[in-house]
């Protein structure tokens, strides 16, 4: 019997806060309470750095290559949605994803009271495991200034058998 073949993928995403009071603030999936993120889908941080990682991790590219933001069609776009398709894609390609993991770099807001249903969400749509961690910049740099919120993710991917 072979060993499975495995690679990792990094994901990275950052989005500025919005001066629109009426864009919502989705992260992980989920709507939160407060000022949204300026981005062409629903600048789902989370979702974009997880769906960037499993595409690199099976040699496919990026996420503005799959789903550029030109497009008029992706304008507000479900960011699960995406990152359901990219999985989809991973799996027809041979991968099988395994995990992912998020550290997301905010002030607010707070990731703890929702991380499950993120989790969940994310979860759902990747077809594995995702977890989620917070972390405060420390009034570091422009997201100290609570000027946007980054995520940094990672992913393992599997070809059994191979």
């Amino acid at each position: 019997m072979s060993t499975p073949q495995i690679r990792v993928g990094q994901g990275f995403d950052i989005h500025p806060f919005s001066d629109d009071p009426d864009r919502s603030m989705t992260l992980g999936g989920v709507v939160f309470d407060g000022p949204g993120l300026v981005g062409h889908s629903d600048a789902d941080v989370i979702t974009h750095a997880v769906t960037d990682a499993i595409l690199g991790a099976a040699g496919l590219g990026d996420i503005g290559s799959h789903f550029p933001d030109t497009d008029p069609a992706l304008a507000g776009a479900d960011s699960i949605e995406l990152l359901r398709s990219a999985a989809a894609s991973v799996r027809d390609a041979g991968w099988e994803p395994q995990n992912a993991d998020c550290s997301v770099v905010l002030d607010s807001p707070k990731l703890a009271p929702r991380r499950d249903e993120m989790q969940e969400r994310l979860s759902d749509a990747l077809g594995a495991p995702v977890t989620v961690k917070g972390k405060r910049p420390e009034g570091i740099g422009s997201l100290g200034r609570h000027e946007g919120i980054a995520c940094w993710a990672v992913a393992l991917v599997a070809r059994p058998g191979a």
